[in-house]
């Protein structure tokens, strides 16, 4: 056993060693008897594992952190409006019946109060008495006219006298009350229906993001769409890259946000948004991707966060759609199915097809080494263009120094002959 284990350590290590060298080749990992893999080092069987990367905004747009040990709670009743409008649904309408139910009970006391303290509980009968509230025998009456008040429903059978100043102070004051309670509870009832946190539903994004070659640069995509007839306004697409980093100075900052261009400078952010569009990143030497290949990839532990902005054209709020990729749901060497055609008189979009991507001949190096290897494929012509001027100087050097010999040699003769004539 102990051998096996050896063995089998061997292989993985030489797949490991494979691996790291990127080569379109896909190597598969032996299958193992289940004692093997029980017996193989737990260091292994750790690496070999698949890392689970925790997101930080998940698929459906809602932001994965939760915040803790918040001790100044006193804020979030400054701001009670925002408060009652993000709370769910079970606990607003809680809030809405409770509201109007203490109110109601609140000023329904007072008045049973007002007439108990008139003495107006012992006259209930006698005409020659004037109450403070007419038919008013009980704290059950007084809260109905409490409610008949507030809401301004006015039966007729209980009503307020005129003999009764306090009555009429507190009908003043139950009515101003009963106003901005209504105007407060139906204002956060109506923002609360009219939010666009729906229409961000409508608003789609494809399940995985693909790198591949466009216009001879490598590329980041995704896909997004919307499902409605009614258009989202000033459509614009922004996208965050979120991956932990430590500074040169050693500081380590958790869950770094960088942005990752995706149309900035050229206005291709700003989108029109009729059809299914394809958002595409330029790994160039400003984009994080840069050096990162297809055999690295998968060992990278980062999140792509993209969020799409816009107005709800019914009713000109902002609307916002957010949706997450991780490492495994970046698909390197793919491209999308094409979901637009043409049909008699108009274009459908396949929504079907939304999701589908298909596989395209791609590099698995990183942007980086294929630059790195443009720029190597042009030194070639630039050494030989060089070195042709080095040898043309060389071959114009050595015919000068050969003129120049021939010159000294014809020199000597000339003074050899003359010395014979003399002679």
């Amino acid at each position: 056993m102990a051998k096996l284990t050896e063995s089998m350590t061997n292989v993985l290590e030489e797949d490991s060693m494979e691996q790291d060298i990127e080569s379109p080749v896909t190597i598969h990992q032996p299958k193992l008897p289940k004692q093997a893999r029980e017996d193989l080092p737990k260091n292994i069987s750790k690496e070999c594992a698949k890392r689970k990367i925790q997101r930080y905004v998940r698929k459906d747009g809602k932001c994965n952190v939760h915040h803790g040990n918040v001790r100044e709670t006193y804020r979030y009743l400054t701001d009670i409006f925002t408060t009652l409008v993000d709370l769910k649904w079970r606990f607003n309408l809680l809030i809405f019946v409770m509201v109007y139910t203490v109110t109601w009970l609140f000023f329904g006391m007072i008045w049973w109060l007002i007439a108990y303290m008139r003495g107006d509980m012992d006259h209930i009968g006698d005409s020659t008495w004037t109450p403070c509230v007419s038919n008013l025998n009980g704290f059950v009456s007084a809260f109905l006219f409490s409610i008949e008040t507030e809401t301004t429903i006015g039966y007729g059978y209980r009503v307020i006298t005129d003999k009764c100043p306090e009555g009429i102070i507190l009908l003043l004051v139950q009515s101003v009350l009963g106003s901005i309670v209504n105007a407060f509870m139906v204002g956060c009832m109506f923002v609360k229906i009219s939010q666009p946190k729906k229409r961000a539903e409508t608003l789609v994004f494809s399940t995985n993001a693909v790198i591949s070659m466009r216009d001879g640069k490598l590329c980041l995509m995704f896909r997004v769409g919307d499902l409605r007839n009614s258009h989202i306004v000033e459509a614009s697409i922004r996208a965050k890259l979120i991956k932990s980093k430590q500074t040169k100075e050693g500081e380590f900052i958790p869950l770094n946000q960088t942005d990752i261009n995706v149309g900035y400078y050229t206005g291709d952010d700003r989108l029109f948004l009729v059809s299914p569009l394809i958002i595409s990143h330029e790994i160039n030497q400003q984009s994080p991707f840069w050096e990162i290949s297809k055999a690295q990839l998968p060992k990278e532990e980062l999140e792509i966060v993209v969020i799409l902005e816009g107005m709800v054209e019914a009713t000109g709020m902002t609307c916002q759609a957010r949706s997450s990729y991780i490492t495994s749901e970046i698909l390197w060497g793919y491209r999308f199915t094409p979901v637009l055609t043409l049909e008699d008189g108009f274009y459908e979009v396949d929504y079907n097809s939304f999701h589908e991507t298909y596989e395209t001949n791609t590099p698995v190096y990183s942007a980086k080494e294929l630059a790195e290897m443009a720029s190597r494929a042009e030194l070639p012509l630039t050494w030989s263009v060089s070195s042709k001027l080095d040898q043309h100087a060389e071959l114009e050097t050595e015919e000068e120094e050969k003129n120049q010999e021939d010159q000294n040699e014809r020199n000597g003769d000339v003074a050899n002959l003359e010395n014979e004539s003399k002679v």
